[in-house]
Order: C-alpha cells, then sequence, then structure tokens
C-alpha cells in the first residue's frame, strides 16, 4: 500500500495546524480510510509515551486518536524539547540523543531529514492517507536552509500543501498573501490551496476577502472555518491562557497551579479544568497563589532547577509552603514532585544547565539527575484510595527518602506492585511521577473527594474528549470543501523538488 498524503502548513504558530489536522483525521476515518498524522518536527514539551517505546508531541497523540492509532513513534519523528531559552533536548524516533543550543541545531537540523523520510515511507506503507502537519511558518525564510518542518519536507516527499490562516490574529490576508510573496516560486508550487481559520460570526462578511487573497495568490480558498466551540474540550499542545480567569469561584473546590516558565505536559490540568465541582485557575507569572485556595499544584517542567528558581523569582516558594504550612494540600507532578523534595542534584546537566538547589522542603525526598530517561505508558491503583489509574511516565531523575514508603500509586508489574510518589506523614503534600493520571474517572473522582472537593459529577473524561473530536469533524465539514481538499492528496513523488534549493538557501 502507498498512502496519499496532504499537509497542512501555517501562516504562523497558533493558527490551528494541529487541530485541523485532528479533525481530519477523524473525518477521514469516518470515510473508511486508514488515516495516520504525521509531523516531521515538534517543538513542544508536552509529550507522550508510546505502548512501542519513546515519546512524541501531545498533538500527535490526540491526531492519533482521531485516527483510531495507537500513538507511535513515527507520527513525530523529531521532538525538540526547549529546557532553556536557548537549548532543547533532541528526540529522535523516541529517543532523546541529544542537547543542542539552537545555533547548533539550526546548522544540524538537515541531518535529520533521513530519519523524518523513514517514518514517513513507514507511515505511507501502511496507510490510505498521511495528513500531515508542519510547524510554524514557511514564511520564515531565513529558516529554509536545511528545513525540516515545511517546504523542505513538502519538497523532498513531493507533498501538496493547504496553507492555514488565522483570521482572529488579525491580517489574515496580508499573512496568506505575504506568505506566497516570500517564499521561492518553487515552494509556492507546492501549495494547491489555502483555508481560513478561527471566524467569529458570519463567513459571508468575509467573502470579499477570499476574493482578495484568491486574486493575489490564484490559490483556490477550501473554506472559511468558524470558531469552533469543540477546540475548547481538547488538550492544547503548548499555549495555556493565562487571560481569560475562570470566573467559577462558586465551584466547591478551587485548585491553583502556577505557570512555570518551562512546563511540560500542562493538559495534565484538562479534566480537572473540565469537572463541575472545580475551578481551576493558571496563576500568571507576577500573580501570587490565592490563599484562599484548596489545592496548590506544581505540574511538570523540562528544567526542574531551571523553574526551581523562576518559581522562586516570583515569590511562589513562600506561597506553596505556607499554604501547606496552614495544612491545605499541595500537588506534585514529575518535576513539581521533585521540586517539593528537600534537594535536587544535576551534576552532568542532564535537565538544563549543571548545579544543585535545595528544595521547598515538603517531601523528605531527593532527586539525582542521571542521563536515563524513563519513557513508558503504565496502569496501576492509587495506594490510598485503590481506584484504577492509567498514565505515562516521561522523566529523568531517580528519587530517593523516606517519603518513599508512603507511596501515592501502585503501578502494576509483572511481579509485584511497583510503588509510585510520596506522601507526607500529615498526607497534604503528595507527588508522583505519573503524567495522565487526572483523565482516569475513578482515580480523579477519589482524589477530588480526599481534597474535599464535590465528587457527584459522572464526567467521563474520554468521552468527553471523542465528542469533541467528533463535534470538531462536524464543523470542519461544514466550513470546508472537504472533498476539493482530499481530492488535493497525492501519492508522494520523493525528491520531485528537492534537487533546486530555494534562492538564498544555498
Amino acid at each position: 500500500m502507498t498512502a496519499k498524503a496532504l499537509m497542512i502548513q501555517g501562516t504562523g504558530s497558533d493558527v490551528g495546524k494541529s487541530v485541523i489536522v485532528a479533525g481530519l483525521c477523524r473525518i477521514a476515518r469516518r470515510r473508511g480510510l486508514s488515516v495516520a498524522p504525521f509531523k516531521p518536527q515538534n517543538m513542544s514539551n508536552n509529550a507522550a509515551a508510546c505502548a512501542t517505546g519513546g515519546e512524541i508531541g501531545r498533538a500527535q497523540a490526540l491526531q492519533a486518536k482521531a485516527a483510531g492509532l495507537e500513538p507511535h513513534t513515527d507520527l513525530n519523528p523529531v521532538l525538540l524539547k526547549p529546557q532553556s531559552d536557548c537549548s532543547a533536548q533532541i528526540v529522535v524516533h523516541g529517543k532523546a540523543v541529544s542537547v543542542l543550543q539552537a545555533a547548533d541545531y539550526m546548522s544540524q537540523r538537515g541531518q535529520l531529514m533521513g530519519a523524518v523520510m523513514e517514518s514517513f515511507e513507514r507511515l505511507t506503507h501502511a496507510h490510505d492517507l498521511v495528513l500531515i502537519e508542519g510547524a510554524g511558518s514557511p514564511a520564515e525564510i531565513n529558516l529554509r536552509a536545511r528545513d525540516i518542518a515545511n517546504m523542505g519536507f513538502a519538497r523532498t516527499a513531493g507533498v501538496p500543501v493547504c496553507l492555514l490562516g488565522d483570521i482572529e490574529k488579525g491580517g489574515v490576508i496580508a499573512s496568506i498573501v505575504g506568505t506566497k510573496a516570500v517564499i521561492d516560486p518553487e515552494d509556492a508550487a507546492m501549495i494547491t490551496g489555502f483555508a481560513v481559520n478561527k471566524f467569529r460570526g458570519d463567513p459571508a462578511l468575509f467573502d470579499a476577502g477570499v476574493d482578495e487573497i484568491r486574486a493575489r495568490t490564484g490559490w483556490p480558498c477550501f473554506g472559511v472555518i468558524p470558531w469552533l466551540d469543540a477546540t475548547a474540550c481538547l488538550p492544547a499542545e503548548d499555549a495555556v491562557s493565562l487571560t481569560k480567569p475562570n470566573g467559577r469561584r462558586d465551584r466547591t473546590l478551587q485548585i491553583a497551579a502556577p505557570m512555570l516558565s518551562r512546563i511540560a505536559n500542562f493538559d495534565d490540568a484538562d479534566p480537572l479544568r473540565f469537572e463541575p465541582g472545580v475551578d481551576f485557575q493558571w496563576i500568571a507569572p507576577g500573580r501570587p497563589i490565592p490563599r484562599d485556595v484548596d489545592v496548590v499544584i506544581l505540574f511538570g517542567t523540562k528544567s526542574t532547577l531551571g523553574d526551581l528558581a523562576f518559581l522562586r523569582a516570583q515569590g511562589w516558594d513562600h506561597d506553596v509552603i505556607a499554604h501547606a504550612r496552614a495544612g491545605g494540600n499541595v500537588f506534585g507532578i514529575c518535576g513539581g514532585f521533585q521540586m517539593l523534595g528537600a534537594r535536587i542534584d544535576d551534576p552532568d546537566g542532564v535537565d538544563g544547565p549543571a548545579g544543585a538547589a535545595e528544595g521547598l522542603g515538603l517531601l523528605r525526598v531527593h532527586t539525582v539527575m542521571s542521563g536515563d530517561k524513563t519513557v513508558r505508558p503504565v496502569t496501576g491503583r492509587c495506594a490510598v484510595t485503590d481506584a484504577p489509574m492509567s498514565g505515562y511516565e516521561i522523566h529523568t531523575g531517580a528519587t530517593t527518602g523516606a517519603d518513599l514508603d508512603r507511596p501515592m500509586l501502585l503501578l502494576d508489574n509483572a511481579s509485584a506492585s511497583e510503588p509510585d510518589g510520596a506522601r507526607s506523614e500529615s498526607g497534604c503534600v503528595e507527588g508522583t511521577y505519573v503524567h495522565g493520571i487526572f483523565s482516569s474517572d475513578k482515580f480523579r473522582a477519589g482524589w477530588i473527594r480526599r481534597m474535599g472537593g464535590d465528587t457527584s459529577s459522572t464526567l467521563n473524561y474520554d468521552a468527553t474528549v471523542e465528542a469533541a473530536l467528533d463535534a470538531l469533524a462536524d464543523g470542519l465539514e461544514k466550513a470546508l470543501d472537504i472533498d476539493k481538499l482530499l481530492a488535493q492528496a497525492r501519492i508522494p513523488v520523493a525528491g520531485s523538488l528537492a534537487a533546486k534549493p530555494p534562492e538564498g538557501s544555498r
């Protein structure tokens, strides 16, 4: 089998590429096609563990769910996980291979095209259709040389492109027309049409805008997509809104989480945000953690020492410690768990710059970072309520200490239950290495009950996500000419235009 393929590129970051690809995957699946998502290169600290080993971006895991597939490293062969402003961990085929400074990666990324094409070719031989998501924008022509994420990939693989613009940001006519103006003509030849995303109001009001774009680019329009409420029920990949408060202070359980600078896997919070009896709020830098909350959660981070320093710079360490001393509940996941301990040592700089620091001292544990990285899906039960749970681990570091004798979870193991995490003597401070545990309905209900919240909710989180994917697909079916769009998909022709690099990239 050799699949047809179509690529969705955007005029910028956060224009909705990930969500649109997820919706198209669900539509193709409904039409009886074996469809796979693919993103050659992703930059995100939100990652998912694959059952076959390795990690990929969470967006590709969601797209896989939409397509009816299990997450696999071929869906996202290159993943960049920023751990400082100038460096990132490089994950290839699911495995961390190095940490590079930005300039070094930019000079070496062309070497990764082989890994990208290896995964892509496996997918095209296993499915009917491959839907590819670009990264950032092809208009970033300063990055075109050795590009593997947008037009570099499209031309190497011979894959047609639909360009997606975001009208909510403003300037969508300029962003689409400007993209054609600045990219190489042979790159522009790969684009077979465009779509406009996130329109609020009557799409007919933008008919004149569509006409202008068509006239100035020569590209057909596949449709104008309205703002779809279903997207609010889907996990975000790499952006969290800090500007829109929940406005639900009447809810019974108040939870606050500081927004760390290198926060990772923040979609761990999504099931809590959807609980009708929970008021969940992100705390932006520069704001104190409110004193009246019931629970403070420290989520994961790509750089534990770096974000521990950031936490202290915001004064959040005093807020968290004071909350715990007053009998409030504190919960840490992965890097957040490590911060709650007495000390963190990273002698070799595997999780950021080398160093050591005292933790918040709320759990009697000590973490030492090492080069070994644990990446695996897990199942088990809560050590307190015995409620079943499933999730995944993605972390470096080994944690030891007295409070591990009171584990938070008991993970399934071939021979015996494997303890995970720690609890303080009072039971008010807890930590775990397992992400995704709040997606388990029974575990989440038991945890909310222990935190003092209302557990009358019957929220089925997985069903909520599935319903949102279906609603997303329904919305796209109405807004787009799906038949015309999918008709653009072609059997890849490797190297069709790759021999001649674009002007200025030699």
